[in-house]
């Protein structure tokens, strides 16, 4: 069955990249430019382990519970890494800081204050990107992005934050004028940020684009599309999921 498993997400994972190539091609960009985060939220170790074995290292993950848990399943395997994609509560930074390598999802002073004095007493720091609600629906986290400007030059002091760019989810639509809207208001911003000397962080990335729109986001500059049931399937609802088995 395992090898099965690896035969068989290997197979999606290479439908994946081959769609991110040709998104990329179409775009004039090189495919080096583009980072595939696989999104495991409610898949099994079993399935992170195939996927590891198709030769992925990082996995995204929006609850801090549920990674912490796959994260101490799947200590065995140190080259496993992990993404924190969702939404941060304060008393739960302690755990980003311990197993984390990345947060997908910042959006507030308090977040980062707790998160910066977290890692240093972890003796760690992680790369950072800044959650930005570029379809202003008031269901999404992330900072509008006329405030994003200034957030980004209060960061200074977060040392254990290294900042790396702007994450954001497109409105839901088929759409692909209003998705892209979203996608164009990502790319000027991070220009802007580029542009600003005040501001702590290099910007270099932009974290957007999930299965549905990840090629549209790649025409728009996305430098990490964020895809899970593209590769994975179709995830399983939480209840019969949580908690995660071995």
């Amino acid at each position: 069955m395992a090898d099965e498993l690896i035969a068989q997400l290997g197979g999606s994972l290479a439908a994946v990249n081959d769609r991110i190539r040709v998104a990329c091609e179409r775009s004039g960009r090189d495919r080096a430019s583009v980072r595939l985060l696989p999104v495991s939220k409610t898949m099994g170790i079993d399935k992170i382990r195939a996927l590891h074995a198709n030769g992925c290292a990082l996995f995204g993950e929006n609850k801090v519970q549920e990674a912490q848990h796959k994260a101490e399943l799947l200590a065995d395997t140190p080259s496993i890494q992990w993404s924190v994609i969702g939404h941060l509560q304060t008393n739960k930074a302690r755990f980003v800081a311990r197993f984390a390598s990345e947060f997908q999802a910042l959006d507030s002073l308090r977040v980062a204050r707790e998160l910066d004095k977290r890692l240093q007493a972890e003796g760690r720091a992680i790369d950072v990107f800044v959650q930005v609600n570029s379809s202003g629906e008031e269901s999404k986290f992330g900072l509008p992005p006329d405030e994003v400007e200034a957030f980004a030059e209060s960061l200074h002091p977060f040392e254990s934050l290294r900042i790396r760019g702007l994450m954001t989810l497109a409105v839901f639509s088929e759409s692909h004028e209003r998705v892209g809207a979203c996608f164009t208001r990502m790319q000027q911003l991070r220009e802007r940020l580029r542009d600003n000397d005040r501001a702590s962080g290099d910007y270099d990335e932009l974290s957007m684009g999930m299965s549905g729109d990840f090629e549209l986001a790649i025409a728009h500059g996305a430098t990490v599309v964020r895809i899970g049931q593209a590769i994975f399937g179709a995830r399983l609802n939480p209840l019969d999921y949580w908690p995660p088995s071995g």
